[in-house]
């Protein structure tokens, strides 16, 4: 009989030691990212929301160097908004991390998430910001250069294109964008024609992308029509600019011939509106 209670004495004391260990430790949290977006029109404010498996307090760190604190009390739902405005990053795809304390003080380290800017400016530290400046400055200044051939007559031209409304459900470019252009063509009876345009992206891993692209134009006097187009994003420059290569042909309303027109460009989101 003592025996027996003895035995009986030990397994009460294991499942008591065991039932101690289980308060000390609870499983990691999982964290699930709701989203996290930041609008262009919304002034820079980042808006990120997620849920974790059981109630935390947490905070989340951007790039691993800035820090703030989401929830100060434990919940299943966090949410915060963030001013970057005055943060600097190397790229527009930012990386950040949620920390998290249970109940029992046991802090975690979520897995590593990202979100993509929507802006320019800010993406670039240190003294590249003014190289960044300048440089964007001449890019909005300088017009592409070009060859416009009709009739089998070759010219070369000059076209400054403006991305003016840009539709913005891409990673790294606008879905689409409405842009204005004026161009001028050296020796040719119109010299100087207006666009307006829609242009639709897709992006492409080997480049940067491809779009194709319908415009209007006219020099209010007595050439207007319309021109598809073909346009190839090259490669970045400053992470914030892209080269491209253009084809584009003018069906002209009032002429039996039309314009095939050839062009680098540049392509940048400065002065755009997105929606």
């Amino acid at each position: 009989m003592k025996t027996i209670l003895g035995v009986l004495l030990i397994l009460l004391s294991f499942q008591t030691n065991n039932f101690a260990q289980n308060e000390e430790y609870q499983e990691e949290p999982e964290i699930f990212l709701i989203d996290a977006f930041c609008k262009p029109d919304s002034n820079r404010i980042l808006i990120i929301t997620y849920y974790s498996s059981y109630p935390v307090k947490s905070k989340v760190i951007l790039e691993n160097n800035y820090e703030y604190k989401v929830s100060d009390e434990f919940t299943e739902l966090h949410k915060i908004r963030i001013d970057l405005s005055n943060l600097i990053f190397e790229d527009k795809q930012v990386d950040f991390i949620v920390k998290s304390i249970d109940s029992l003080g046991n802090e975690y380290t979520s897995e590593t998430f990202d979100f993509d800017l929507p802006f320019e400016p800010n993406v670039i530290g240190g003294s590249n910001i003014l190289t960044l400046c300048l440089f964007g400055s001449a890019v909005f200044l300088l017009p592409n250069p070009g060859l416009v051939v009709q009739n089998n007559k070759a010219e070369w031209s000059l076209t400054k294109e403006i991305p003016l409304l840009a539709f913005r459900k891409g990673y790294n470019y606008a879905s689409s964008y409405i842009s204005f252009e004026l161009s001028y063509f050296n020796n040719f009876e119109n010299k100087f024609n207006y666009r307006l345009g829609y242009k639709k992206i897709w992006e492409v891993k080997s480049i940067e992308f491809i779009s194709v692209g319908l415009s209007g134009f006219t020099n209010f006097k007595n050439n207007s029509g319309f021109s598809p187009e073909v346009t190839i994003g090259l490669f970045k420059l400053y992470e914030s600019f892209t080269i491209y290569g253009r084809y584009r042909y003018n069906y002209i309303f009032s002429s039996d011939y039309g314009i095939h027109e050839f062009y680098l460009g540049f392509y940048s989101g400065f002065f755009t509106i997105y929606l």
